[in-house]
């Protein structure tokens, strides 16, 4: 078989696996998975997705994501349950909030690289956890408790959980196919140049900086969009949301299902979602334990993730083949 036609039969073969993957995503009220654990999933997918976009597809590591995923679910909480907000405007003014606060925070810290950008990106994350913790508006300790889902557009009862699944999976399918128009498009394909040789794309005359900057606001409006559909769903908001170990989490599903692949955090985050929920019953506090070692053999094991691993099997074959 050639290169030109294994490479057609591939990528039919990838848009079936992907309409079945939609289709079990569109029955899954209906084939008795819980529909809350399945917006909670979904949520955290687009969060990976958001991270993905920044260290996979650009190469800046952060270690503060939570900052914005959970500025947005608090900002989402009190305009709805305290300002009586509508949902739409809710998140909207949420995603919203978080992309300032990226703004803010990648124009300090995006002229510096490697471990120094980290750390800056964490030390401004402890700083809006400290807001939160103290604010009088965000309830402390205690977080944010009774967000109202309300009425979509007026007229969709979001109470129902199902009506409320269908609009996280619309928001999600809608993020996953603009991740991958952004990596695609021009725009995306010098993140990629950047992110392989910084100073070749600059002795190309692009200003990197501003590219870097641009990915990293819009990396912080997608978190900022799941924190708020998180808070809807849940109806809550609390300082895990901002916790610097929820930035460790996405690090983790980011790798787990393979980093700088579109699939790939997208299936960390329904893996390590679903461990928890699995296992908080079982074993307890031990949850983070057994995720942990399960993270260790991954990364032992499949250095590239699960979808990293399958993707280079894949190119193998072809070589293969060819």
């Amino acid at each position: 078989m050639s290169t030109a036609s294994s490479a057609v039969t591939l990528e039919r073969r990838s848009r079936l696996l992907w309409l079945v993957v939609l289709a079990v995503l569109v029955a899954a009220p209906f084939i008795g998975l819980y529909p809350v654990f399945m917006m909670k999933a979904l949520c955290f997918a687009i969060f990976a997705c958001a991270f993905n976009l920044l260290l996979g597809f650009t190469g800046l590591l952060s270690f503060g994501h939570a900052a914005f995923m959970g500025s947005a679910a608090y900002a989402t909480g009190w305009l709805v349950r305290s300002a009586g907000w509508s949902p739409e405007l809710g998140v909207v003014a949420g995603t919203v909030i978080a992309a300032l606060i990226g703004l803010l925070v990648g124009l300090i810290a995006i002229r510096r690289q490697g471990i120094y950008f980290a750390m800056i990106t964490l030390a401004m994350a402890q700083m809006v956890y400290f807001v939160c913790l103290q604010a009088p508006f965000t309830g402390g300790e205690d977080g944010l408790q009774g967000v109202p889902r309300g009425h979509l557009l007026g007229f969709i009862p979001l109470a129902d959980d199902v009506a409320m699944y269908f609009v996280v999976l619309a928001v999600f399918v809608a993020v996953y196919l603009g991740v991958i128009r952004i990596v695609h498009s021009p725009y995306g394909q010098v993140l990629k140049a950047i992110r392989e040789n910084e100073p070749r794309a600059v002795s190309l005359g692009y200003d990197v900086d501003k590219y870097k900057l641009l990915a990293f606001v819009l990396s912080t409006a997608i978190a900022g969009l799941a924190g708020a559909l998180k808070t809807l769903v849940l109806g809550f908001a609390t300082l895990s949301d901002v916790h610097w170990s929820l930035s460790g989490e996405v690090v983790l599903m980011t790798l787990l299902g393979g980093m700088g692949t579109f699939a790939g955090p997208v299936l960390g985050s329904f893996t390590i979602i679903g461990l928890q929920n699995f296992l908080a019953d079982r074993v307890g506090s031990w949850v983070t334990v057994i995720i942990g070692v399960i993270f260790v053999v991954c990364v032992v094991a499949f250095r590239r993730g699960f979808v990293g691993e399958l993707l280079a099997w894949q190119q193998r074959r072809r070589k293969v083949d060819a």
